[in-house]
């Protein structure tokens, strides 16, 4: 069991392989449109707690502790942490949203939620929340970063003004995660 836990790769396998089992194991054996919506959805809470959990990282812990760490220490950061886990988060958040706008076409609601129409009004809030969110991701944090960490060569001057970019579009993404979530769970428990 410790070869399997000394390696992520593995781990994840054998997190899917329990799943299987599990699914196997107690499903009804029934796999219809609603199973498959289901496993999207499942699919779109995965992504998305990776997506948020990674943003809420970096603005809960990240970007605080680093005033606090010393400078010699910064590079580890900036050359291995901040790298990796903005791969995972650019493509968490295209996850979410693929999966989600798949999610809302599978239930026939897609464009009565992106045009707000009732009973969508909330899903539909959410989904632009979203949109907004992962464009602000690929085309103004990811792009910033870059040049930010030194994966593009800019002038000390650039690196610092994209990095204050990058650390404002992250902290307004915190920010609207917070109604987007709201939404999200609000569309089938009536909250809005």
């Amino acid at each position: 069991m410790g070869a399997v836990f000394q390696s992520l790769g593995r781990t994840v396998a054998a997190g899917f392989v329990l799943l299987v089992l599990l699914v196997l194991a107690v499903g009804s054996g029934k796999y219809d449109h609603a199973w498959g919506a289901f496993a999207m959805r499942w699919l779109h809470v995965m992504s998305g707690v990776m997506w948020i959990g990674l943003l809420w990282y970096f603005n809960f812990v990240q970007i605080p502790s680093m005033p606090k760490i010393p400078d010699e220490q910064k590079p580890a950061i900036g050359k291995v942490i901040a790298p990796t886990a903005l791969f995972w988060f650019r493509w968490a958040a295209l996850a979410t949203v693929v999966t989600g706008l798949l999610l809302a076409l599978m239930n026939a609601y897609l464009l009565p939620a992106l045009s707000f129409q009732k009973p969508f009004t909330a899903i539909g809030i959410g989904m632009w929340l979203a949109l907004v969110m992962a464009f602000n991701v690929w085309f103004i944090i990811w792009p910033n970063q870059k040049k930010a960490l030194g994966i593009v060569t800019v002038t000390p001057e650039e690196k610092a003004k994209a990095a204050r970019l990058a650390m404002l579009t992250s902290r307004a993404n915190t920010m609207l995660s917070i109604p987007m979530l709201y939404c999200m769970v609000a569309q089938q428990n009536a909250g809005l």
